[in-house]
Formats: C-alpha cells, sequence, structure tokens
C-alpha cells in the first residue's frame, strides 16, 4: 500500500490550497505588474502552471512560496512577450527584489495581523453600522441601493461611510499598537 495520494486527492487538495491563498497570490501579481487585465491573464496562466506542475509540490510545505515562484517566472516571460512599452517595463533586478520584498512572511504575518484587527473592530461596530459595511463592501450594493434600504439620504451613507473608515482605520491602528 502506498501512502501517496491518489489522484483526486491532490486534485482537491490543490483547489482547496489555490482558493485558500487566491487571494494573496492576485495581489502578489498585480502589484508587479500595472495593468490589470494583463495581470488576469498572467494570473490565469500561472494557475494552469501549478496545476501542470503541483506533481511536483510537496503537500504540507509553504504552497504560498511554491505558488508565488511559478507567479514570478510568469510574470517575467509576460515582460519578455510584451515588450509593449519598454520605458515601462522595471529592470529585471529590481523586479526580483519587488518580488523577494513581496514574497517575505514578515510582510505576509503584517498583512494577518492587520486582517485581525480589522474583524475585531468592526465587531466592535453597531449592527445597522455593520450590514451597512457590508452592503457596500461584501455585496457591493451601490450608494443609491444602500440609501433606499435603509431610508437615508445618499449623502448620508457617503458621511456615514467615510466615517466608518475612518474609525475602522483608527481602531486597526490601535489594536496593532496594543498587541
Amino acid at each position: 500500500m502506498s501512502n501517496q495520494p491518489s489522484s483526486e486527492e491532490r486534485t482537491e487538495a490543490f483547489l482547496i490550497l489555490l482558493n485558500e491563498h487566491e487571494r494573496r497570490l492576485s495581489l502578489y501579481v498585480t502589484g508587479l505588474i500595472a495593468c490589470p487585465q494583463d495581470a488576469q491573464d498572467v494570473l490565469q496562466e500561472g494557475k494552469i502552471v501549478m496545476w501542470r506542475q503541483f506533481h511536483q509540490f510537496e503537500l504540507g510545505t509553504n504552497f504560498p512560496a511554491w505558488a508565488r515562484k511559478i507567479l514570478f517566472y510568469q510574470i517575467l516571460a509576460f515582460r519578455r512577450r510584451s515588450k509593449k512599452n519598454a520605458a515601462e517595463l522595471l529592470n529585471e533586478s529590481i523586479l526580483h527584489k519587488l518580488s523577494e520584498e513581496s514574497d517575505s512572511e514578515k510582510r505576509e504575518a503584517k498583512w494577518q495581523s492587520r486582517e485581525r484587527a480589522l474583524s475585531q473592530c468592526v465587531l466592535k461596530l453597531s449592527e445597522e453600522h455593520r450590514e451597512i459595511l457590508q452592503l457596500r463592501y461584501r455585496d457591493e450594493a451601490s450608494i443609491e441601493g444602500i440609501s433606499r434600504k435603509t431610508d437615508r439620504t445618499e449623502g448620508a451613507i457617503y458621511r456615514l461611510l467615510s466615517r466608518l473608515r475612518k474609525n475602522l482605520y483608527e481602531c486597526v491602528e490601535k489594536e496593532l499598537q496594543q498587541a
């Protein structure tokens, strides 16, 4: 009997890992490629390469680091192919440096701390304010739609969201200082 996972189990593991880390991988690519559409194309190509090479990935090791390495080479390939605007292209050594910086576990830990602090701060809001934030940012409702749903003017919604963002920012900073 082999301890190797079946093809089905590896497929499931890949999909779970990709889903878990997709947002950060997307941020990594969009941080290194200026055009959002190009970044999405590179990310999609990278996912295909990841899938094809997933048999080389050792389950239980650092999937984000492995995936970012593949994406970095996809970014380099994209840059070599595109050469649309040579003045816009970064020197390859600068790209390596930016990649290393965005790849650092310290930066990832910092973002995780900020996300935890934000979650804590959102929980401190009133139910009504949490609902308005969810409508705007999770459900992507328009200001007009939120206005209708809450019986407030659009101006009042804009002011409330601005105040909530400011308060959340200050709360997150305070939480991080206390940590």
